[in-house]
């Protein structure tokens, strides 16, 4: 009989949890990730009392679906680029989009990283680093050299204060300057209101940083640019799923206030 990995997690880790279970999910039209459903075979939790609604399966994969397809296009631009994944959980993108050049570094919290290393080996162009990401000296072990860098923060500014999310993007555009990154974020309602999210509530996770305008983000510092802001109703893939949930896509596309509840932004630093 196979040992399942044990989990020891604090309430903000364990929603990495939340978005291994939504990426397994075969019923989901719109994405399906086969080693999100490996390893959640091979962890050690009961997954059930998270309580994860249907729509936040919807949106989540929309959302690593997007975020794979912004990757791969900037791979494709650059070649011999570096990627950094920030907050990486037990995701999978690497394999999902690496275009045999990438050099690739997925950082998240100690106990994340020593559990990550159970499913997923390092390499010659895999690194990952156990830390803080608002632990700013977590950027000296990244070798950019130049290159072209993407950030990937996915499922993770919004459980940051928007003073360590404010110090965090200077200090990349400092440290890598003209980088792109990808995330994404909450309105300021959102934030406000998601610690009711059943999975959330579940975990006991705290949300702090929400924005409204991310054209914000341009005045902490002058080269910062706003390159696209994304809803969740622009996908293309909407029309491979159920009439109820089609409808109701069209019915949030219709109120920006809801639009920007859950939105997807892409800067150049």
């Amino acid at each position: 009989m196979t040992t399942k990995a044990k989990l020891t997690l604090t309430p903000e880790q364990e929603t990495l949890l939340i978005t291994l279970y939504v990426k397994a999910q075969r019923s989901n039209p719109l994405f399906v990730d086969q080693t999100a459903r490996d390893i959640l075979d091979q962890v050690d939790y009961d997954i059930a009392r998270l309580r994860v609604p249907y729509m936040t399966v919807l949106l989540v994969c929309q959302r690593a679906k997007k975020l794979d397809a912004v990757a791969r296009d900037f791979l494709a631009q650059h070649p011999q680029a570096v990627v950094l994944q920030l907050g990486c959980g037990l995701d999978g993108r690497f394999w999902r989009v690496d275009d045999q050049h990438v050099d690739w570094y997925d950082l998240d919290m100690p106990p994340v990283i020593e559990l990550r290393g159970q499913f997923f080996p390092a390499s010659q162009r895999y690194h990952m680093i156990a830390a803080s990401v608002t632990d700013m000296d977590w950027m000296d072990e990244v070798t950019a050299g130049g290159r072209p860098v993407m950030v990937v923060a996915e499922g993770l500014l919004m459980y940051l204060g928007e003073a360590d999310v404010r110090r965090l993007v200077l200090r990349l555009h400092e440290a890598f300057p003209g980088c792109r990154l990808i995330a994404d974020v909450f309105s300021r309602l959102m934030a406000r209101s998601a610690t009711q999210h059943p999975s959330i509530r579940q975990t006991g996770a705290t949300i702090g940083w929400g924005i409204d305008d991310p054209r914000d983000v341009e005045a902490w510092a002058p080269a910062l640019r706003l390159l696209e802001e994304w809803y969740f109703t622009d996908d293309p893939d909407l029309a491979r799923l159920p009439l109820g949930y089609r409808m109701a896509y069209r019915f949030a596309g219709a109120f920006k206030m809801v639009q920007r509840a859950h939105r997807i932004v892409y800067y150049q630093l």
